[in-house]
Parts: structure tokens; C-alpha cells; sequence
């Protein structure tokens, strides 16, 4: 029986967060990362910014998700972006592999105000695999004689607003349909799913320091699955702009507001254009009795810094 529970929460989570729909996105974003939630980010600051993520979660189940991820990005020119991020991850014997190329416009809408809009684009390639090696036999189609894996092509878009220390940013990801031609009536077409980013960064000069609240929305458009992510992060800098920062999110499917998927602490630092970020998720629901939670590390790179003369690309946070 508590095989048969495990099995039933695997695929409940599996689903909510599941491949070809859209990498796990947990808390590589607050790493001082916002390019990993959407492309309109790409470019804003002084600095070439490399991330490397790894991400295992639920530790303890065996063939459970384990993902590894690097997000670069930088500006060209005055007011534009580019990135690229690729990924591997792993769920059971499916996989998926892939990369995303960013562009990212990045406008002045008033000077004085300090009120900025982006636009930004991905094309995505995504390699979704079956290894049917390790499955039991009679637990899939006997037709099925080796692995098989397809390659898959879509887009993102995404525009961002900000205002001073204000940031608000609407993404759509996979806005294309997955042609099911080759599958079966069951296999979903529809793959789009929104992501909206928003948060303000309450700065106090006199301190040195900075306390930003921000929240993460995600709508999966095949079914209405929807989650949020409450998040607040306190950074404290030094004269030389290194800093610390901690922080906690909290994470729950928005019809059960009262019963968290994930809440859990996390911290960081950066020094010398060095960086690294630890984000610890506790799983709050029955899985919770088999598995330690989910663990995020984060090591990134700061440099080739280049001051643009357009205020269009600085950050709200400080460089």
C-alpha cells in the first residue's frame, strides 16, 4: 500500500512541474538569476553573468527529478540582451535535454520617472527521451522494442515593466502546439504555460542594505493547473559592493493556499564577482515521510563589466 501512495504523489508532482511543458523551476530565479524565468531580463546590468545550477529534489526516492542547467547572459550594444541556457534533466527513465537563445530590446518609456519596458524572445530546442531498459515488463506497450526520443522546436516571449526599484514581467513559454500526428489521442498538444515575475526592492543606503519581496506565478494553459511563489530576500553589501543575502520562499498550488508544496530557506553570497546561492525545499505533503526534500546549489561568474550609457539597462538591484 505505501508503494502504491509513493507512486501516486510521484506522478502528482511529476505532473504539476513535468518535461516538455517546462524546466523545474524552484529557486534558481532568486539566485540573482531572473534570466532563468524569462528572456526579457537578458542584458540589464554591468556584468557578463554566468549561473550554473544544480537542482535534486526530492532526495531519498530513488528516480527522482535531478536537473543541471547554466544560464549566461549579457548586453550588446546600449539597449539590448542576449543569453543562452542549456540543461539536462532527469526524471525516472524519461530525460530531457535542450537550450534556449535569448534576445531582449530594452526601451525607455520616461527618463525622469525611471520607467523602462523590454521585450524579449527564445527559440527553444528540447530532446525529450524514454529509456524502456529499466521498465518492468508488461508496464508499457510491447510494440515498443527500443528507446525512443523526439526533438522538439517552440518559442518564448515576454515583456517586462520597471518602474525605479519596481519589476513586473509577463512570459509566455511554448507558444507554439506540439504536433501529435505521430501519437496517440492522449498525448497533450497544447504546451503553453504563463509566468509572471514581480517584485520591488526596498533599498536603505544608510545601512547598506536591501529587503525584496517578489512573487512568482505560474498557469499551465492544457489543464488550469496554476501555482505561487511568495519569496523575500534581505542582501546586506559592503564598500566594495560584495554582499551576503538570505532569504525564504514558499510555494503552494493555488487552490490550496493553506497547503504549501515547498517552503524551505535559502542563502548566498557574492564576492569578487564570484557567486553562490543554497536554497533548501522542504516537501509538505505525504512524500515528505520518504525523501529529505529538494536541494538547489548555485555557482555563477560576474565579469567583463561594461557601464551602459542608457539607464534602460540597469539593475534595480545593486551590481
Amino acid at each position: 500500500m505505501k508503494k502504491v501512495i509513493l507512486s501516486f504523489f510521484l506522478l502528482v508532482g511529476t505532473a504539476s512541474f513535468s518535461q516538455e511543458l517546462n524546466l523545474p523551476v524552484f529557486t534558481q530565479y532568486l539566485a540573482d538569476n531572473p534570466f532563468v524565468v524569462s528572456p526579457t531580463f537578458a542584458g540589464i546590468g554591468d556584468n557578463l553573468r554566468i549561473r550554473a545550477n544544480g537542482l535534486t529534489q526530492w532526495v531519498g526516492i530513488p528516480n527522482a527529478p535531478d536537473n543541471q542547467s547554466i544560464y549566461a547572459d549579457f548586453r550588446i550594444a546600449d539597449r539590448s540582451g542576449i543569453g543562452v541556457s542549456v540543461f539536462n534533466d532527469k526524471n525516472g527513465n524519461t530525460s530531457q535535454k535542450g537550450a534556449k537563445f535569448s534576445f531582449a530590446q530594452h526601451i525607455i518609456l520616461d527618463y525622469y520617472s525611471k520607467q523602462y519596458l523590454s521585450f524579449g524572445l527564445s527559440f527553444n530546442l528540447n530532446n525529450f527521451s524514454i529509456d524502456v531498459n529499466n521498465l518492468a515488463p508488461g508496464s508499457f506497450d510491447p510494440s515498443i522494442t527500443d528507446n525512443r526520443s523526439i526533438t522538439n522546436k517552440n518559442f518564448d516571449v515576454g515583456v517586462l515593466y520597471r518602474n525605479k526599484e519596481f519589476y513586473a514581467s509577463l512570459n509566455a513559454n511554448n507558444i507554439l502546439d506540439k504536433d501529435i500526428t505521430k501519437y496517440g489521442v492522449y498525448e497533450p498538444n497544447l504546451l503553453l504555460n504563463f509566468q509572471l515575475y514581480s517584485g520591488y526592492v526596498i533599498k536603505n543606503k544608510e545601512n547598506r542594505s536591501d529587503i525584496e519581496p517578489s512573487v512568482y506565478y505560474q498557469l499551465f494553459a492544457n489543464d488550469g493547473r496554476s501555482s505561487t511563489d511568495l519569496n523575500i530576500k534581505y542582501r546586506k553589501y559592503n564598500r566594495y559592493e560584495d554582499y551576503y543575502w538570505a532569504g525564504v520562499s514558499y510555494r503552494f498550488l493555488n487552490d490550496q493556499i493553506g497547503k504549501p508544496l515547498n517552503v524551505g530557506p535559502m542563502a548566498g553570497f557574492k564576492k569578487s564577482g564570484f557567486y553562490f546561492g543554497y536554497s533548501y525545499q522542504m516537501t509538505v505533503n505525504q512524500l515528505s515521510s520518504y525523501n529529505s526534500g529538494t536541494h538547489v546549489i548555485t555557482i555563477g561568474f560576474d565579469f567583463l563589466q561594461g557601464i551602459s550609457d542608457c539607464p534602460c539597462t540597469q539593475s534595480p538591484v545593486h551590481d
